[in-house]
């Protein structure tokens, strides 16, 4: 194999494939200095103010002359004088295309009494507020497999009962943007397909009232939705006697489901990258991308979402978009991020992180065309705002910032019965009630961290593995997940510390 990895002839950039030494040669081009693995290595002098090319589109501009040879990242590129990098052509609708031919893969899912399918099934205990956090983990650990094995012993088909709190609910606007998501996030929560029977837990005098939140999302208590606070109840021991008494009622219809063949259609993918490093737009992002295509073919759904993580390449979607209008909807959202992060005296480029740029991840323009291959090919049919329920099938996007547990909840808060995350740098993270598979991007993250990896991408940098094999290979991975084959990361328990509501507006 090759030392590096050209993505493209127009490229004013190649990519390490393994650690560079100083007058390693590459296309007749000697290198200058040490260049890490996933970094960047300039095969063409860069006058300072150019636009430099990874994928043939602008990852930013030279900031000083750049020399052939020379490594390329922060040092000597940035955004451009604007922030912004460049104006982009939105082209709405361009490279629209006929859907693609129906295909009908199954899986085996659980299928509830209103037709909608799970991938899993528990038992969730919702806290209204931070300050009934702790009496609905309590509710949850007493059920907890690891700490008492029996509680659950005579429920095989049930899978958990899980504790879903937050930090947030009260020092907030009641009329405030910040707790209709919070209400919104909840009640995705709430109805969610992999719940079997949802417990509320508040305190009582939250700016999160249970009953005004019910009656916001159009809910109502029944056999399956028990809500009650801890001032009513008469304490903390109490509340926690009840939660596990209403539980313990539940549990008999809970267990009473089988798993049977589904249409794949029912699937509905949170699309996640964390961590990403200088591979992730060559291996595993473009290799799941593939796999959404796959998915869309079967009448499946995959969200794309983390809006600043796709700052510079929206234009790459919006010519996708079924409709000008669709289009434009992103548009709005990506006009609303540059406001929110110039009022809160910050700027877009904040992003990559510190991991990122160690990666070989230079500006955020080279991050987000990276991270939109994780869309695939097909075209863009819908644009949800946080949290909002996910209606349409094939690809769509959601508004989320891009911090992976924040975003990932608004996905699973939509409907998402599973998440598919890719990580360079290495991740460990789960979501509750939603399986999440984890996709390396390189070998050796593959070698260091299988204990947390579900699914290896390297060998696409490494081997020669083909795009397409790969993304067959996620599919299928999927479905045995869907089916009830557990990820890595449930089998180490993660999922409940992970829910993480978008919080708007000011702490009051």
């Amino acid at each position: 194999m090759q030392a590096f990895i050209r993505l493209h002839a127009a490229d004013d950039v190649v990519i390490a494939r393994a650690q560079l030494m100083s007058g390693t040669t590459i296309e007749g081009v000697a290198v200058r200095g040490l260049i890490p693995p996933g970094h960047k290595v300039a095969m063409r002098v860069i006058e300072s103010g150019q636009a430099v090319r990874r994928y043939n589109q602008i990852i930013g501009f030279a900031s000083k002359r750049i020399e052939a040879g020379e490594h390329v990242h922060t040092h000597n590129l940035d955004m451009g004088p604007d922030k912004g990098g460049f104006a982009r052509d939105h082209a709405f609708c361009a490279d629209r295309k006929p859907a693609p031919e129906r295909k009908t893969a199954t899986f085996q899912g659980i299928v509830r009494a209103d037709g909608r399918v799970a991938t899993r099934n528990y038992i969730g205990v919702l806290s209204s507020v931070n300050c009934s956090a702790t009496a609905a983990r309590a509710i949850a650990d007493h059920f907890s497999r690891r700490n008492n094995p029996q509680a659950l012993a005579a429920y095989p088909n049930v899978d958990g009962v899980v504790a879903i709190t937050h930090g947030t609910g009260c020092g907030m606007d009641t009329e405030g943007e910040g707790m209709k998501v919070l209400e919104r996030t909840l009640a995705g929560y709430a109805t969610h397909a992999n719940f079997a029977a949802i417990v509320v837990v508040g305190l009582g005098c939250e700016a999160n009232q249970i009953n005004t939140w019910l009656a916001h999302s159009e809910l109502k208590q029944g056999t399956k939705l028990h809500a009650f606070n801890i001032q009513d109840t008469g304490g903390t021991a109490k509340t926690v006697a009840k939660g596990v008494a209403l539980i313990e009622s539940m549990l008999p219809e809970a267990n009473a489901v089988q798993r049977v063949p589904c249409s794949a259609e029912h699937l509905v993918i949170g699309l996640q990258c964390g961590g990403s490093d200088g591979y992730s737009g060559i291996s595993a992002n473009p290799a799941l991308g593939a796999a959404v295509d796959l998915l869309v073919a079967h009448g499946g759904t995959a969200i794309l979402s983390e809006t600043p993580e796709i700052y510079g390449a929206e234009h790459l979607l919006t010519r996708r978009a079924v409709s000008p209008e669709v289009g434009q909807k992103l548009i709005d959202r990506i006009h609303w991020w540059e406001n929110y992060t110039r009022i809160n005296q910050g700027e877009m480029n904040n992003n990559p992180s510190p991991g990122n740029k160690a990666g070989g991840l230079t500006t955020i323009l080279e991050k987000s065309l990276g991270a939109v291959a994780k869309g695939g090919t097909t075209n863009l049919v819908a644009v949800y705002e946080y949290a909002e329920r996910v209606s349409a099938h094939g690809f769509v996007y959601m508004d989320t910032p891009g911090y992976d547990p924040v975003s990932a909840t608004g996905q699973v808060a939509g409907g998402a019965n599973l998440i598919c995350f890719t990580t360079g740098r290495g991740s460990a993270y789960g979501c509750a009630p939603s399986p999440s598979l984890k996709l390396a991007t390189n070998t050796a993250l593959w070698e260091r961290q299988t204990e947390d990896m579900d699914i290896n991408c390297g060998d696409i940098v490494d081997d020669g593995s083909s795009i397409a094999e790969k993304g067959q290979a996620i599919f299928e991975h999927i479905l045995r997940c869907a089916s009830g084959e557990p990820s890595k990361s449930e089998q180490h328990g993660y999922g409940q510390n992970e829910f993480v509501p978008w919080q708007l507006g000011a702490v009051m």
